[in-house]
């Protein structure tokens, strides 16, 4: 089976005045540095990993709104790409030069840009990665998005997750970034979150993560609820770090870690 998809990015999107703080704590966090700023008005960075592996981060300044979290998809075939989503229910929500941005049937954006190459993972950072971006669909649209990342994205496992408000959507071998659709508990607005893999050092890693001046918002049994420095949500999980599912043999973590649920207000 071909493969579209050759590279993905998780952007985290913070609004204009928390650019620089965001900046700061996630380069921190993934231990890379920052590319110089794109745009028209500099509002995009990606975080550089360090040791020659392929960047899989970015950040992004918005002009509207909190921010939150989404999906940059590379691909050979920018065009047809594009095509095959909008076939699947997608919108186009801005056309660019070369790249795309769209809007998945529940409303998600995420974007179609060209693959340059990309194939080196970063490797765990202090005892987590940041491999997973979280869709947090209304109900009644939930369905619907379970079925179009399923058909767009057909060479990666698509299945439901430890719980039935879950579905995990993981990519093949290699790609650093995985999708959890998760099916909230009342009508509002798509929105999405970063998650991080911690395996059983979550709170060794929330330590940490409240040092670079992050906050804790729940502590659940396999999963940590935080906010960074701009006031953002994100999850810690107790997800195994290299694999990005169950912990592995002889690990302390115990129980369905595949997945996780935020608190509702989330």
């Amino acid at each position: 089976m071909s493969r579209p998809v050759r590279w993905a990015y998780a952007f985290v999107d913070r609004p204009a005045g928390g650019f620089a703080r965001a900046c700061e704590f996630w380069t921190t966090v993934t231990d890379t540095s920052l590319s110089e700023p794109r745009g028209e008005g500099g509002e995009f960075v990606t975080l550089l990993p360090k040791g020659g592996a392929d960047a899989c981060v970015k950040v992004q300044a918005v002009a509207d709104g909190d921010g939150g979290a989404h999906l940059d998809l590379a691909v050979q075939d920018v065009p047809a790409f594009v095509a095959a989503a909008l076939e699947r229910g997608a919108e186009t929500a801005a056309a660019h030069d070369g790249w795309a941005v769209l809007r998945s049937p529940a409303g998600q954006l995420f974007c179609a840009v060209p693959w340059h190459g990309e194939s080196v993972r970063p490797p765990v950072v202090a005892g987590s990665r940041l491999d997973q971006v979280c869709v947090d669909v209304p109900p009644s649209v939930y369905e619907t998005e379970v079925a179009f990342w399923s058909a767009l994205l057909p060479d990666w496992s698509a299945r439901p997750g430890s719980r039935p408000e879950f579905h995990v959507v993981e990519p093949p071998p290699g790609l650093p970034v995985r999708i959890l659709l998760q099916r909230l508990d009342a009508e509002g607005a798509v929105h999405a979150h970063l998650d991080l893999a911690c395996g059983p050092d979550v709170d060794a890693v929330r330590a940490r993560h409240e040092e670079l001046g992050a906050v804790l918002v729940a502590r659940q049994p396999h999963w940590t609820v935080m906010r960074d420095p701009t006031g953002a949500l994100y999850c810690l999980t107790g997800r195994d770090a290299e694999t990005g599912g169950l912990p592995r043999a002889g690990s302390r973590a115990t129980g369905p870690t595949t997945d996780h649920r935020p608190p509702n207000d989330h």
